[in-house]
């Protein structure tokens, strides 16, 4: 059964295939072929896999997004930051990773950063001498740390195929998410200090400083509200979800005025549609899942590896190497719902905290968004300037990588970084 599974499951994505009817495809070839299971299950699978409180997350984070990225918001952070940075060197280029950090924070999402802060600071870099080969870079690089500062919706994912607390996932995503947006922001430093990159050789004023942030103080509630709300224990991820959304409907039609009723509809769609994929993609996943259990795959995997070692840093050694590669190849949240499964009772029989190994996973797969051929970023990136993906694909993109595998290793093998906040505050 494993042969046939995984068979047409590579040959599917090879043939084009979109992952979700590649992973359901590849189910029902195994189930028709290999078992005398009625195919009827694989629907079952399907509604089980999304009928969860927590998956109701991820279409209000998404809209949510949406009103930041067309409510004004993401233009008065850029404003703020711009101010506060944009006299250092490479100071633009730092902008955009702060403020993708910060705009992660609010969205959740990776391409949804790439496209709002990069559609507004690449150009702008590009006017100011910056190479266009590093502003785009930079932009795809930064864009992934939406998937790892919260809120995050492949945290949620990764909640429901584990049983891991939400909330604590948000938490150890604060620590090495800030560390690899400091990553990025020295290597931005180093190269804008040695080629002169500069936005501005003024300091702006206290008045100046005190206005731009006059404006961006509702955007900059945001998070404080939201995390606030649930390390606070005021309400669950999925119920803040719904603050995040309302609260930015408020403040994009009735404080910013720039969203108009007439807008919503439209976003209201490509909110729908964003996550039907995310659905479709966890729906198929779990239905892969089932099958792969039913064969005893997950167990005989993990036996090989125990097996194969019974060290821990060896074993996160070879997830590192796994992941990275898969995360290139396949969409975040499908990787997540197959291979958590696969990992967890290895990772409990080793004593490893499943929140630490979920911050591991999602890094991985986050990386791999900027990782050619494949990863999405790069494509986002891509489209920002009008440009081809070989002017994202470059040095700088491969030094951001190394940067960003890195601090990878240091978040594997020191826990205290991912679990230091959950064990304060949970």
């Amino acid at each position: 059964m494993s042969i046939v599974l995984f068979g047409v499951l590579v040959l599917l994505i090879a043939l084009g295939m979109p992952i979700a009817l590649s992973l359901s495809g590849a189910t029902l070839a195994a189930l028709i072929s290999t078992t005398d299971v009625t195919p009827i299950v694989v629907t079952q699978r399907f509604f089980t896999a999304v009928d969860s409180f927590s998956l109701m997350a991820i279409p209000f984070f998404m809209l949510a997004g949406l009103l930041m990225e067309k409510g004004g918001i993401s233009k008065r952070l850029i404003a703020l930051a711009n101010l506060l940075l944009g006299n250092l060197h490479g100071g633009l280029a730092i902008v955009a990773i702060i403020v993708s950090a910060f705009f992660g924070a609010l969205t959740g999402s990776s391409a949804a950063t790439v496209a709002a802060i990069g559609g507004i600071l690449v150009p702008a870099m590009i006017k100011s001498g910056y190479e266009e080969e590093f502003a785009l870079s930079t932009s795809a690089s930064s864009g992934f740390l939406g998937c790892i500062i919260p809120p995050s919706i492949p945290m949620i994912t990764y909640g429901v195929a584990t049983g891991a607390s939400i909330g604590a996932m948000f938490m150890a995503g604060v620590i090495p998410g800030i560390l690899l947006a400091l990553g990025m922001c020295l290597y931005a430093f180093w190269l804008g200090r040695k080629r002169g990159y500069k936005a501005s050789n003024k300091r702006a004023t206290a008045g100046e400083i005190w206005n731009a942030f006059r404006e961006a103080i509702w955007a900059l509630l945001m998070p404080v509200i939201i995390l606030g709300g649930i390390y606070g224990g005021f309400f669950t991820p999925t119920e803040a979800s719904c603050v995040a959304l309302f609260y930015g409907l408020l403040i994009s039609i009735f404080v910013f005025k720039e969203l108009k009723i007439r807008d919503l509809p439209g976003m209201i769609k490509q909110a729908m549609v964003n996550s039907a994929m995310v659905m479709f993609i966890i729906a198929g996943a779990a239905a892969f899942g089932y099958l792969m259990t039913r064969g005893l795959i997950p167990t005989r995997i993990a036996n090989a590896i125990i097996n194969m070692t019974d060290s821990s840093v060896i074993f996160l050694l070879i997830v590192n190497l796994m992941l990275l590669v898969m995360g290139t190849f396949m969409e975040t949240n499908a990787a997540i719902m197959i291979t958590a499964p696969i990992l967890l009772p290895i990772v409990n029989a080793m004593g490893i905290n499943v929140v630490h190994f979920g911050i591991i996973m999602i890094v991985n797969l986050a990386i791999g968004q900027i990782t050619p051929p494949l990863g999405v970023n790069l494509f986002v990136a891509a489209g920002i300037h009008g440009g081809a993906i070989e002017n994202v694909v470059n040095k700088h993109l491969i030094r951001y990588l190394v940067i960003s595998i890195l601090i990878l290793l240091i978040i594997t093998y020191i826990p205290g970084f991912s679990i230091a906040l959950p064990n304060l505050l949970g």
